[in-house]
């Protein structure tokens, strides 16, 4: 894979094609990882409730987005919000705050320090 294959920046309204799901941000690569958060545990993905788009985090969708961040509504929180970088699995919600910072498909680990800003992703 060439070094263009690794990372890509998309901008709205563009995608990145190489996900199953509708996913923006600076310098992402395979595994969701960007150019704001990018170790091993920085592998998850989370999706905005302005605009139903996966980030690798919130400054990627403030850098990227035409629009204000709005985060997942508590009354959607059984649908899928999270991506697993990793195994490609997607969770709820609900799955993705009730684990202790690890994907319950593959057990890859998320980074811990994501808890002190999840007001930012997830309605109280």
């Amino acid at each position: 894979m060439s070094d263009a294959d690794a990372t890509r920046t998309t901008h709205a309204p563009a995608v990145d094609d190489r996900f199953p799901v509708p996913l923006r941000g600076v310098a992402v690569d395979l595994r969701t990882r960007c150019t704001h958060w990018d170790s091993a545990v920085d592998v998850v993905a989370l999706r905005f409730g302005c605009c139903g788009t996966y980030y690798p985090c919130a400054s990627c969708h403030d850098e990227t987005a035409d629009h204000g961040a709005e985060p997942w509504p508590r009354d959607r929180f059984d649908e899928p919000a999270a991506f697993c970088g990793r195994c490609r699995g997607r969770l709820s919600a609900r799955e993705y705050l009730d684990r202790d910072d690890a994907c319950p498909r593959c057990g890859a680990a998320f980074n811990p320090g994501c808890r002190s800003h999840r007001d930012r992703y997830f309605e109280p």
